[in-house]
């Protein structure tokens, strides 16, 4: 059965199927399955779609559809897992947002599964974020990684702001930032001084194990 249920799981991320992940997430718990084998089951699920994306083998919406299936099914797992007094190890910390005056979601949110996907504890702060709201989830969770998003040309700048708000208050040697978005490009993420760019989700993903040496 617990075979079953892990394959199911990950078949349902697959599929995009937000109905079934919600399904097998509850027969998971139901049967004793060990949580964190089924959050493993999603994850490894989730970076071969990640994978297939970053080889051009499928597209945005399917990863996107991917990415809300497991998104689904997490909230009973990680349920599971603190009741039962577990606790997953971290690889790390990451504060994520879109930038003042930028509301668009999709990539950041992609970014933010990917990462909680690969064992990461993320702040998701959401969209149209300020330099000082940024600085502030810097100084109040120490995270190890800030990644910050920017579709819109008119609002890569603010990207910039935030940089030098962390310089302004001491805090950016403590931090690694990565960049990306439609308006970014490798040559203005090194031009504002970000330690790395991607423009790719499971890309960024990649980036933040290797600075965190996994």
């Amino acid at each position: 059965m617990e075979s079953q249920i892990l394959e199911s799981l990950a078949k349902a991320v697959k599929d995009f199927d937000k109905a079934g992940a919600i399904q097998w997430a509850n027969k998971a718990v139901e049967e004793k399955v060990d949580p964190a084998k089924a959050l493993e089951a999603l994850t490894t699920a989730i970076r071969e779609v990640g994978d297939a994306f970053g080889a051009g083998e499928c597209f945005l919406p399917e990863l996107v559809a991917a990415a809300e299936a497991m998104q689904a099914a997490m909230p009973t797992l990680e349920a599971e897992i603190k009741k039962r007094g577990m606790k997953r190890q971290s690889a790390g910390k990451v504060v994520a947002g879109t930038v003042f005056g930028d509301v668009h979601n999709i990539g950041k949110t992609i970014l933010c599964t990917l990462l909680a996907a690969d064992g990461f504890e993320v702040v998701d702060l959401g969209i149209d974020v300020p330099a000082d709201r940024f600085l502030a989830a810097v100084k109040e969770n120490q995270p190890d990684v800030l990644a910050m998003s920017s579709l819109l040309t008119i609002t890569a700048h603010e990207q910039r702001k935030v940089i030098d708000a962390l310089k302004a208050g001491g805090f950016r040697d403590q931090v690694k930032v990565m960049v990306g978005g439609g308006a970014i490009s490798e040559h203005f993420a090194q031009s504002i001084g970000a330690d790395g760019y991607d423009p790719t989700a499971p890309g960024g993903v990649k980036l933040a194990r290797e600075w965190l040496g996994r």
